[in-house]
């Protein structure tokens, strides 16, 4: 989600690991000490020793982002889910809440699942992915979102853009060359929308990538619904291909093949996909830009906001563009 300003005045660098097990303390649950601070940037994510039990994840969001009714939308969301017996992680309930607070910071607690990534070249799993797709968007259809975001043109393409260029992120010596070719890419988003006419919206996952996916023996399981939004169902599709487009085509042919056994594909959704991917692009960017005074980012992502980096984010707009054109991805 694209704010409009800079993050807010409180930030992760008053959260230190003793507010962190304190919080854990505030709801009822004492630590054995340890403190593993797992992968995520957005919030930040804690596996935390229990003195009696397993361990236990919790997530402190960043401030500012979500309100909170919008936090309660994705936990009910995920609740629902979990309660038709679909493989999600959702959060705790204790006293009839889901979402905590503690010294400005809210959090939730999740218990502990762990899983390996998705082999996605195999037939099996992405049938396999594809089954619980398809179940997660046939829930997700039976109501909307009320708090939360829908995936359009203006919030993950217009405002991004509009951020990156008020906010002086582009060299001077590439700002004209990155306003062309980014106008140029949106016009071709806005075309491919055009093509795929009036799709249906519904809640999704929202970020379906292979590191939101945890494999075990029994199959997947879906974590991190914070990026959880109104959408076309092929937006949590497409991050699964992957590949030349024979590959692509074969692994979208096989990941259908179990969706629809609960859930109907709108075919004209296919005009999506590389205007969602260019969408994805110029919105990842202003992200990292919005995150940009946040320590931690500055060390895992430096090579932000260099001239190579702009560089080619211009080349790859100036691919996204001519995919655009291109006919859709159909499978067999």
């Amino acid at each position: 989600m694209i704010t409009t300003g800079r993050p807010s005045p409180r930030n992760f660098s008053t959260l230190p690991p003793d507010s962190v097990l304190n919080a854990l303390e505030s709801i009822g649950f004492r630590s054995d000490g340890r403190l593993l601070a797992l992968n995520s940037y957005e919030n930040r994510v804690y596996q935390i020793g229990m003195e009696e039990g397993s361990p236990l994840v919790a997530k402190f969001y960043r401030p500012g982002r979500w309100t909170d009714a919008a936090i309660l939308e994705e936990h009910a969301f995920v609740e629902e889910l979990a309660e038709r017996e679909i493989p999600v992680v959702p959060a705790l309930v204790l006293d009839g809440i889901t979402l905590h607070s503690f010294e400005g910071f809210r959090f939730a607690v999740f218990p502990k699942h762990g899983g390996r990534a998705p082999e996605l070249e195999d037939r099996n799993t992405l049938e396999w992915m594809g089954r619980f797709l398809g179940r997660i968007h046939a829930i997700g259809a039976l109501k909307p979102f009320h708090e939360r975001p829908t995936l359009d043109i203006a919030s993950f393409g217009e405002q991004p853009r509009d951020y990156l260029l008020t906010h002086a992120f582009i060299p001077a010596d590439l700002d004209a060359a990155y306003r062309g070719v980014v106008d140029q890419a949106l016009d071709g988003v806005r075309h491919c929308f055009a093509r795929a006419g009036d799709v249906r919206a519904l809640r999704l996952h929202g970020d379906c990538h292979v590191g939101n996916v945890l494999w075990t023996d029994d199959g997947p399981h879906f974590v991190d619904f914070d990026d959880s939004r109104m959408g076309p169902a092929v937006q949590d599709l497409w991050m699964l291909l992957s590949g030349e487009r024979a590959d692509r085509a074969r692994q979208l042919t096989e990941v259908l093949a179990g969706y629809e056994d609960f859930c109907d594909f709108d075919e004209r959704e296919l005009h999506l996909v590389e205007a969602l991917r260019t969408l994805r692009l110029i919105h990842y960017a202003a992200w990292l830009a919005q995150r940009w005074d946040d320590p931690a980012f500055q060390q895992a992502f430096p090579w932000f906001n260099t001239q190579r980096y702009w560089q080619d984010r211009i080349l790859e707009l100036r691919e996204q563009i001519a995919l655009m054109d291109e006919p859709p991805l159909w499978h067999a």
